[in-house]
């Protein structure tokens, strides 16, 4: 997983930034909100049929959002309330995207095919870290599988910029349905994965 691997190999990209947001002045809740607003933002453009623009924007808004943990560090001011207003940013950050990409979805051929394989792929993103919070509060480790939150947004976005590039030479909803699938099918398998191994560590 990114979410556990990527983070130490990105660090020494993300330190020098998180220091000149620090000197600046920003702190970890406020650079987690300016993630999620700009996240907001890509998913509006998405629903608005504007997929390269709003994919970028809203992949700038993850990145943004990969910087609060260490500003918090630079900053000393790691806790657990902070921990959490950024755990409740991913989920409406992820729920945004799947709205921009369902209302987007409402108005082409792909129609309610599209939209129902929208809610699934949702809803697995939800339960994925739903099932780590739950394993974690019985003492269990509920990480691990393919598609944590980064492998979501990086599958999610791409899908989407992809797509719009496509849609100008006749093949991007075919992009777009294909991302769907594939996400849905590699979210449900994580959702099993964790599942599993959470059901591993619990005393029968």
């Amino acid at each position: 997983m990114i979410d556990l691997k990527g983070r130490k190999r990105a660090a020494p990209f993300l330190q020098p930034i998180a220091k000149a947001l620090v000197k600046v002045g920003f702190t970890p809740t406020a650079v987690t909100i300016l993630g999620l607003v700009v996240t907001v933002v890509g998913a509006f453009l998405i629903a608005g049929g504007l997929l390269v623009t709003g994919g970028l924007i809203a992949a700038f808004g993850v990145f943004l959002d990969a910087l609060d943990g260490p500003v918090a560090r630079a900053k000393e001011m790691v806790s657990d309330r902070g921990a959490f207003v950024d755990t409740m940013s991913d989920r409406f950050g992820e729920i945004a995207v799947w709205i921009g990409v369902a209302i987007y979805i409402s108005n082409e051929p792909v129609g309610a095919g599209g939209l129902i394989l929208c809610l699934v792929a949702m809803a697995f993103s939800l339960l994925i870290p739903y099932v780590r919070a739950k394993a974690e509060s019985w003492g269990a480790e509920g990480k691990g599988g393919w598609m944590g939150r980064a492998e979501r947004m990086i599958l999610a976005l791409v899908g989407v910029i992809v797509a719009g590039i496509g849609m100008r030479y006749g093949w991007g909803e075919a992009v777009l349905y294909g991302m769907l699938w594939v996400f849905v099918v590699l979210t449900g398998l994580t959702v099993v994965q964790r599942t599993r191994k959470t059901l591993q560590q619990l005393p029968g």
